[in-house]
């Protein structure tokens, strides 16, 4: 499922219709993603309108447009944005389009685990959902002492679930929460209630730092991470721990595929 970077980037593949009208809305509209609004309501309220700017909150978007039209979207599992010709049709997996003055936005989707909303507000205001949304990591408002009280809240949550709470860390993915437990040297199974005041210090720096660094080169132009990170001997069974060269072990954590490395994240023997 795409995550903070991976929204990013998509986000910004609909850039270049900023400014421009809306001309047409193409859809397939049993496409399960149009199942919270039909589709011919999202056809008729974004029709005429002017695509104003796009925003992005973790793994949620949100497309303004004018006279307070809000196209929220979540990319679910298998979810892409790209721009396109004006003259684009719909192909078997482009279940939105968008077309402007000039250039047409679309939506694939091949599994259909996203999903849509369009929320029209007569204030010009973005939607109360969107607003309730809570604090990025990267926010100034995201201090030390938020980040303890939210792990305070959950002692028994192993360290990994945790970090995929969107309650709490909002964008934080699969490959990126084990990315922070291997930058902390922390298990991923470490329960909350284990972690000491050191590492929520460590835990708050890092998860911002991870997330700069995937913002900066992923979230831009999908560039390939460092082999230094984690990230790059995650995926497969068979893969090496980029700092000590020990082979890396993989189980499910709670639902999850979680990694890490033996040596650099040992248990602490109590």
């Amino acid at each position: 499922m795409p995550e903070l970077a991976e929204v990013e980037f998509y986000r910004r593949q609909w850039e270049p219709g900023v400014g421009q009208t809306v001309s047409r809305v193409l859809t397939h509209p049993k496409a399960r993603i149009f199942r919270d609004i039909p589709a011919v309501a999202v056809e008729r309220g974004l029709k005429t309108r002017q695509f104003v700017a796009s925003h992005a909150h973790g793994k949620q978007m949100m497309f303004e447009f004018s006279d307070g039209a809000w196209l929220g979207l979540h990319l679910g599992m298998t979810g892409k944005l790209h721009a396109a010709s004006i003259d684009h049709e719909p192909e078997k997996h482009d279940h939105l389009v968008v077309a402007l003055e000039s250039v047409a936005l679309v939506f694939t989707d091949t599994r259909m685990f996203g999903k849509l909303t369009l929320d029209l507000t007569d204030d010009g205001e973005s939607p109360t959902w969107w607003r309730d949304l809570p604090l990025e990591v990267l926010d100034k408002a995201f201090t030390k002492k938020k980040l303890a009280t939210f792990v305070a809240r959950f002692p028994r949550t192993p360290l990994k679930t945790l970090l995929l709470d969107q309650r709490g860390f909002p964008g934080i993915g699969n490959w990126m929460a084990d990315e922070i437990c291997w930058r902390m040297e922390v298990p991923p199974q470490t329960l909350s209630c284990e972690i000491t005041s050191e590492e929520i210090d460590k835990l708050w720096k890092i998860t911002r730092k991870v997330s700069r660094d995937a913002l900066r080169v992923i979230g831009t132009d999908w560039s390939d991470p460092p082999k230094s990170w984690l990230f790059n001997h995650r995926w497969k069974d068979g893969g090496n721990c980029p700092c000590c060269g020990s082979e890396l072990e993989r189980a499910d954590l709670r639902g999850r595929t979680t990694c890490w490395c033996p040596v650099c994240q040992a248990q602490e023997s109590s």
